[in-house]
């Protein structure tokens, strides 16, 4: 005598209705990058014309993972808080930038400008970003200060990079002797401005440090206070390897 399994419980997520097409049950169950939620279909399509929206319309495609639940090809981590939003319209309090994030990639448009209110987000977008727009060249410099450090690094515990900031023109005419003999000496310099903001140098030197720090390099600065009236506008940078 042979015993058949009773059949299994189908888990939140697609359902098929006798003789008809797939279609979403009202409780769904999802895998996030490997962290699971359990939700309804009305809190994911809360907001009309948002990305998460489209995923859960009728005429999207579902991407199941192998216990059936709907899978979505993101970091997990922070997606709670996204839910908790469409939910009960709640703010998080913690990891904002990531949450921020996250809400500008699932274009949950209402949270996302909730969260360019807040002091963090505002801060960097309408303050410090703002200031960097009018440094001439900021990124392509990050990107050559990191070149410029990799390649010092062989059999080396630390790397060192020259920097010279300048905020204004006439800042420019205390360095001109000191870049010549830096040039003639075959050193490489990484020049910063000038910019017409209100930060000084030492405002630019932070963010320069923020901004290598944020691509996961461990950095220091300290100033060339040697060099006499050029000293204010050279610093040398320190990258740590090991």
């Amino acid at each position: 005598m042979s015993l058949t399994p009773p059949p299994r419980s189908p888990r939140p997520g697609l359902a098929a209705p006798h003789g008809g097409p797939p279609t979403i049950s009202p409780v769904v169950e999802l895998n996030v990058g490997g962290e699971f939620y359990t939700t309804t279909v009305s809190t994911l399509r809360k907001l009309p014309g948002s990305k998460l929206a489209e995923m859960f319309s009728s005429s999207a495609k579902a991407c199941m993972d192998s216990e059936g639940r709907f899978f979505i090809d993101r970091p997990g981590t922070h997606f709670g808080p996204i839910l908790d939003f469409l939910r009960s319209g709640q703010l998080p309090t913690q990891h904002i930038p990531e949450v921020y994030r996250e809400a500008q990639f699932y274009e949950i448009k209402p949270l996302v400008k909730l969260l360019e209110d807040t002091p963090k987000i505002f801060g960097e977008q309408v303050a410090r970003k703002q200031f960097l727009l009018r440094v001439p060249d900021y990124s392509e410099n990050l990107e050559l200060m990191v070149r410029l450090a990799r390649a010092e690094a062989v059999a080396a515990r630390s790397s060192r990079v020259l920097v010279c900031a300048v905020r204004k023109e006439e800042d420019a005419m205390h360095c001109v002797d000191t870049l010549r003999t830096l040039e003639a000496n075959k050193t490489s310099v990484v020049k910063f401005g000038p910019w017409k903001a209100a930060p000084d140098i030492k405002d630019l030197l932070d963010c320069v440090k923020m901004d290598i720090e944020a691509k996961g390099y461990q950095v220091s600065y300290e100033y060339n206070s040697y060099w006499g009236k050029a000293a204010n506008y050279f610093c040398t940078f320190f990258f740590s390897w090991w």
